[in-house]
């Protein structure tokens, strides 16, 4: 059966191009821009209104309409430091750090004496790796608040950061001593220690399983010493040797722990 020449072009084309779909199974389409589902806020709300679902909006990550919300309330209650904090909060957690840096500066300006806006600042300069200003931040907030266990554990990050290990396990220790789950509730969420190897890891790993052990929380230390062997830490051997793990040493699941042999991890 002939065909014309016009019709075998036709087909020809036709072929090339379902060939060209099939080879390309993987294209990318742009999607339609997300409709937001969160009102925008009313303008008769209160600021404690809008600062409340603004709370409720930042806790279910639902970021850009905190923001929102921060925004409204601080147009009806200008230069409010906790209000310029919890926006500096907010877009630290979507890692707008230059925006943040200037929300808990404007904080700072606004009430000398809030605390949390120099922490808060003092993680920003940590995030850009800048260890000794963070320092400075965070000894200010501890000179305004010294019942904040963050505040002492986000100095001993720093300290840590900079290879100053007595100062950074002085700074942990009192860290526990006002609240021993401190490394709990910043291992789920929150800025991270920013340890350049993983030999400074393990020897985080061991130094805060060793703060454990001398306040007596055998759980969360040898939770910590599984992981500075996971780690690869050098030294384990003066698990034997240092004080603090007197009574950790009577403990049975400290025996079954160095006697597994646990894998050293490969980095």
């Amino acid at each position: 059966m002939s065909y014309p020449k016009a019709c075998l072009i036709l087909l020809v084309v036709s072929s090339t191009a379902a060939l060209a779909q099939v080879s390309h199974p993987e294209q990318v389409q742009i999607a339609p821009p997300l409709v937001r589902a969160i009102d925008p806020p009313a303008p008769d709300a209160t600021v404690a209104d809008l600062e409340h679902q603004a709370d409720q909006l930042r806790e279910g990550k639902l970021y850009p309409d905190a923001l929102d919300y921060y925004h409204a309330a601080l147009s009806k209650k200008p230069n409010d430091a906790r209000l310029l904090n919890k926006i500096g909060i907010t877009d630290l957690m979507m890692q707008h750090y230059k925006e943040a840096r200037k929300s808990f500066e404007h904080s700072i300006r606004c009430d000398h004496e809030f605390a949390d806006a120099y922490n808060n600042l003092g993680v920003i300069l940590y995030e850009s790796k800048k260890y000794g200003a963070a320092i400075k931040e965070y000894e200010r907030a501890i000179a305004k608040d010294n019942d904040s266990a963050s505040f002492y554990s986000n100095l001993g990050a720093a300290y840590f950061s900079k290879r100053e290990f007595e100062p950074a396990v002085a700074a942990y220790q009192h860290a526990l001593e006002i609240d021993p789950d401190v490394f709990v509730r910043s291992s789920r969420s929150g800025v991270q220690a920013q340890l350049p190897s993983p030999e400074d890891r393990a020897r985080y790993d061991y130094t805060v399983a060793k703060l454990y052990a001398k306040m007596g929380l055998s759980d969360q230390s040898l939770e910590y010493l599984k992981k500075a062997m996971e780690d690869g830490y050098k030294d384990l051997k003066n698990v034997y040797k240092d004080v603090e793990f007197v009574q950790l040493r009577k403990n049975p699941r400290f025996t079954e722990l160095m006697a597994s042999n646990t894998p050293v991890v490969a980095n």
